[in-house]
């Protein structure tokens, strides 16, 4: 079978990273070439409700933490674990670096979304979660673990995206419904106001119609 990738591909990719996908299309690298451009489109859509998701989740976090405290900087009147703290600090220095004046608003910025679904492990389920913290997410009604290990899948896949690694062989709708359900449990109106913007759909039909084209010609 003729490679019919064009070189620039393997030098910006490197050989290794189009290996997988040269390997999912059975060495057509025509084929393979097209995966990847479409592996980025995908990811490239999916950036928006991924991008909304997480500016709501840590600004109803933090906006519900600040209420209870009564103070911006909530993270000095309870006590974080270690990892906690230290993510904190690491925003701080960075806040500094750039410059800024770290206030809270800057800090919060620059915390994770590893650092928002952190605060609802087991550890913090009665100095958090009971006190404050389900308040942010108004129309769950489920058990504070399950709405963890929902964070913590899609933390998983923003981190794939963020890396540029590969997501197509991901069941992708399920991907896109769950960003959706876990954000309308904290802003019904924001996942109702972006999903006119939203290309994600569009994209896939994209791959549906890759995937029926790639099919071997009948009789």
């Amino acid at each position: 079978m003729s490679d019919d990738m064009p070189e620039w591909m393997y030098t910006v990719y490197s050989r290794p990273r189009l290996a997988p996908y040269i390997a999912n299309c059975d060495g057509d690298t025509t084929r393979a070439a097209n995966l990847y451009n479409w592996n980025v489109a995908v990811s490239a859509a999916f950036y928006h409700p991924l991008h909304v998701l997480e500016l709501a989740l840590r600004n109803s976090m933090h906006d519900r933490l600040s209420d209870h405290f009564e103070r911006a900087d909530w993270w000095h009147a309870t006590r974080l674990h270690h990892k906690g703290s230290q993510l904190v600090d690491q925003a701080r220095d960075t806040c500094l670096r750039r410059g800024s004046q770290a206030t809270p608003d800057d800090i919060v910025t620059e915390l994770s979304f590893g650092f928002w679904s952190f605060l609802l492990v087991a550890r913090y389920d009665r100095s958090l979660w009971r006190t404050a913290l389900h308040r942010a997410f108004s129309f769950y009604g489920g058990p504070r673990e399950d709405l963890r290990k929902e964070l913590d899948y899609l933390r998983t896949f923003r981190n794939r995206i963020m890396h540029h690694e590969p997501i197509h062989h991901r069941h992708l709708e399920a991907d896109h419904s769950t960003i959706y359900r876990v954000l309308s449990w904290i802003n019904p109106e924001a996942a109702g106001g972006i999903r006119h913007q939203d290309r994600v759909p569009e994209i896939l039909l994209v791959k549906e119609r890759m995937r029926w084209n790639d099919l071997p010609p009948s009789g």
